[in-house]
Parts: C-alpha cells; sequence; structure tokens
C-alpha cells in the first residue's frame, strides 16, 4: 500500500473526480488555463505577503509615533 500525501486528501475532499483522474494518470486538457491559474495564484500569494509586510510595518511606525509621543510628553513634565 502506497503513503496517502496530505495534498491528495486536499484533492479528494475539494473534487474526488479531480483525484481520481490524478490517481490514474490523466492529464487535464486545458494545460494552458492551469499555467494561467498558478501564474494568478503565485501573484495573488505574493500580494498577500506584501500586505502583510506593510501591515507589519505600519504597526512598528505607529508604535515608534506612541513611544516618541509619550516621550514628548514626559520630558515636558518634567
Amino acid at each position: 500500500m502506497r503513503p496517502i500525501r496530505a495534498s491528495e486528501i486536499g484533492t479528494y475532499l475539494y473534487c474526488q473526480r479531480a483525484w481520481w483522474f490524478q490517481l490514474h494518470g490523466h492529464t487535464s486538457d486545458n494545460p494552458a488555463d492551469l499555467v494561467v491559474g498558478h501564474e494568478l495564484h503565485d501573484r495573488h500569494g505574493r500580494t498577500v505577503i506584501a500586505a502583510g509586510c506593510i501591515r507589519a510595518l505600519a504597526y512598528a511606525f505607529l508604535l515608534l509615533a506612541v513611544v516618541l509621543v509619550t516621550i514628548y510628553f514626559t520630558r515636558q513634565l518634567v
């Protein structure tokens, strides 16, 4: 018995027919659409990563602003 990969389980849960075709070595009738879809998925992944980095940078700047305002008002009191 061969081991079952996690990606196979995901394929099966998403579409049992796609899993069966993949298991029996059938290829897609539209490889060009698959390539375009893969490229779109990659681009979306990069966009999500960039958005996460920008969000982290924004939080860092917000924290820096709060620290600087706190320092400013603390020095005004002393």
